[in-house]
């Protein structure tokens, strides 16, 4: 399917996010860029996600809905909406995050000015109220493959173009999925260039996947040692480099 110039196809995976899909979307309708279409992959919510989308989708078709058959995680969730987006432009969009008003506007602005590939920005977190938790972590101005095996952006602020460098799946992995994702398009796109902007929000809940870090380690080094094929000792290093500045904060 021909990817269309200008789209920016947004992918979301949602699971029993009924509380905060909504603050997600109401971010996605505000943005100032219009070219953009949502693709909603629910992973079989057991609560009102879907009629939460639907009402939604209703009133703006640029919102697409679709349900796996089967919960088979994010990963096969992220898989099924990049296999559906047909934008030039491949955006994520985390169902319990939000954006900024000028996040695409400014995001594209800046790959179209200076012809990049593969782009994020600066975030912030905020906690389940949404109230902000004084917590910035600023996108580091460029990132070749080595850089980004230290250093992960947060996944609701990364672009890449799927004209110039194609589309990318993951392999179904439970945890880092994502990051196995952006070390598969830095290979192609050779740099990750950062907007040193705070154009969206991550928001810290108990309980879900990426809120305990020390549980994260594991899926770490499968990454290093079973899909990027590194060293045994380069792995310990980046495993050690990991936990002490992003686990314990010193980043």
């Amino acid at each position: 399917m021909e990817q269309q110039l200008g789209l920016v196809s947004i992918i979301m995976p949602a699971y029993n996010c009924e509380a905060y899909i909504g603050d997600a979307l109401r971010s996605i309708l505000a943005q100032t860029y219009l070219k953009w279409e949502v693709i909603i992959v629910d992973d079989c919510s057991q609560d009102s996600t879907s009629d939460v989308v639907r009402r939604y989708a209703e009133v703006d078709n640029r919102i697409k809905y679709y349900r796996l058959h089967e919960n088979s995680g994010a990963a096969k969730a992220r898989n099924k909406g990049i296999e559906m987006a047909v934008g030039q432009y491949i955006a994520f969009l985390d169902s319990d995050d939000v954006w900024s008003t000028y996040k695409l506007e400014k995001q594209i602005n800046f790959m179209r000015e200076n012809q990049y590939t593969f782009t994020c920005t600066s975030y912030d977190k905020i906690d389940e109220n949404g109230v902000k938790l004084n917590r910035e972590i600023i996108a580091k101005v460029s990132s070749d493959y080595d850089g980004l095996l230290k250093t992960c952006p947060g996944n609701s602020t990364v672009i890449y173009d799927a004209v110039k460098i194609g589309k990318f799946f993951i392999p179904n992995i439970r945890k880092r999925n994502d990051y196995v994702m952006w070390l598969s398009v830095i290979k192609r796109a050779n740099m990750l260039y950062g907007l040193q902007e705070t154009l969206a929000s991550h928001r810290v809940r108990s309980g879900s996947i990426s809120s305990k870090k020390i549980d994260l380690v594991s899926y770490h080094w499968k990454v290093y040692r079973e899909i990027e094929k590194l060293s045994f000792f380069k792995s310990c290093f980046l495993v050690f480099y990991w936990v002490i500045f992003t686990v314990l904060k010193l980043r």
